[in-house]
C-alpha cells in the first residue's frame, strides 16, 4: 500500500511538471508564431506547422501518461487528465491555425 502511494505521488508530480512545461512551451511558441505571422503566407505556414507540433506534443505527453498509468489504480484518473491534455493541445492548434489564416487574409492582394 505504501509503495502504491509513493508511486501515485511520483506520477502526480511528474504530471504536474509536464503540464507546467507544456503550457509554458505552448505559450512561448504561440507568442513567437504570432510575431512571425505578420508578413506573408510562408509565415502563415510556419505558424501552422508550430500549431501542429504543439498538438502532436500534447498527444505524445498524453500517451506517455497513459503508458505510465496502465494497469495501476490511477489508470482512470490519468486517462481523464490525458484526455484533457489532448483537448487543450487541439484547442491551441485550432486557435493558432485560425490566427494564421487571419493574418494571411489581412495581407494586401
Amino acid at each position: 500500500m505504501v509503495r502504491l502511494t509513493v508511486e501515485f505521488v511520483k506520477l502526480v508530480t511528474e504530471i504536474r511538471i509536464m503540464k507546467t512545461f507544456r503550457i509554458l512551451g505552448a505559450s512561448a511558441l504561440f507568442a513567437s508564431a504570432m510575431a512571425l505571422a505578420a508578413c506573408d503566407s510562408a509565415q502563415e505556414n510556419a505558424m501552422e506547422d508550430q500549431a501542429e507540433a504543439i498538438d502532436e506534443n500534447a498527444e505524445a505527453q498524453a500517451d506517455a501518461m497513459r503508458d505510465q498509468a496502465d494497469g495501476t489504480a490511477m489508470e482512470d484518473s490519468v486517462e481523464s487528465q490525458a484526455d484533457a491534455i489532448e483537448a487543450e493541445g487541439e484547442a491551441t492548434k485550432d486557435a493558432m491555425e485560425d490566427a494564421a489564416d487571419e493574418t494571411d487574409n489581412n495581407l494586401p492582394q
